[in-house]
């Protein structure tokens, strides 16, 4: 089927206004799940609770332990002390942003020690990427301006090549993983039950996001037009996966940015 139109990530994004990063991250708009002692620190995103129960942090994901190959990913031992500093045998208070078991039965949760909101402060030092989900969408809009303000200094796991925005000309390269694109859309495709948005003039070979039927309703909610995204610059971030070219597939506004148009601008800045 032709396909036209690319999608990206917003720097004012296709979600609820970001606040700035410095500013409090109330839990109010989260659902209260308990207080809980944490007992371990998995990795930089996961904790054992006193109770036994696996805990996956809300909206981030952090640098792998391990790859296929038994080698660290960069920065993964970082990741795991900053949050083992925050939470390691204290106690905890739990909010649930939507869904709240993930497919490995682990709690989907947003931390608080005391005020201090585990997810902002771990993203505002570089120690983990936003990684957002339809299920899990609250409080992303803040975590990516953290985060962009984080990249922008370099700071943690943005030191990192391995980490570096992709281009949509060279994300090719980074096919079956997860991966933060960014490219100018040079046409959007509605079809009935789907819009693509593609980043080259060839359909069958470049970079393309792909916004289904589901998707394409949280889009309208949220009163983005995905037709005016042609000619924007934008972020996406999602797995990059082979289909006629490198293809994203965006299940929520979160996935995409709007940035600048500035000529001079360099991805990831």
């Amino acid at each position: 089927m032709r396909r036209g139109g690319r999608a990206a990530a917003l720097i004012f994004c296709l979600c609820p206004a970001a606040l700035p990063a410095g500013a409090a991250a109330a839990p109010d708009t989260l659902r209260p799940a308990g207080e809980a002692r944490v007992v371990d620190v998995i990795n930089g995103a996961t904790v054992r609770l006193a109770s036994g129960d696996i805990a996956r942090l809300a909206g981030v994901d952090a640098p792998r332990l391990a790859d296929r190959s038994g080698r660290p990913w960069p920065h993964a031992a970082a990741s795991r002390r900053a949050l083992a500093a925050l939470v390691l045998d204290r106690r905890v208070r739990l909010f649930h942003a939507g869904r709240r078991i993930d497919r490995y039965g682990r709690l989907i949760v947003h931390l608080f020690v005391g005020p201090r909101w585990v997810q902002g402060a771990l993203v505002s030092d570089g120690h983990v990427r936003v990684r957002s989900y339809a299920g899990t969408r609250l409080r992303i809009a803040e975590l990516l301006a953290r985060e962009d303000a984080a990249r922008r200094a370099g700071l943690g796991l943005w030191a990192h090549r391995r980490y570096a925005v992709r281009t949509a000309e060279a994300v090719r390269s980074d096919l079956d993983s997860w991966q933060i694109v960014e490219g100018t859309v040079r046409a959007v495709a509605a079809f009935r039950d789907v819009t693509y948005l593609n980043f080259d003039d060839d359909w069958r070979t470049d970079f393309t996001v792909r916004i289904g039927a589901r998707a394409r309703r949280l889009f309208r909610t949220a009163g983005i037009d995905l037709r005016a995204l042609k000619g924007r610059i934008v972020r996406v971030r999602g797995w990059v996966r082979q289909r006629n070219g490198p293809l994203i597939v965006a299940t929520h506004p979160e996935q995409i940015e709007r940035l600048p148009t500035a000529p001079d601008r360099q991805p990831g800045r």
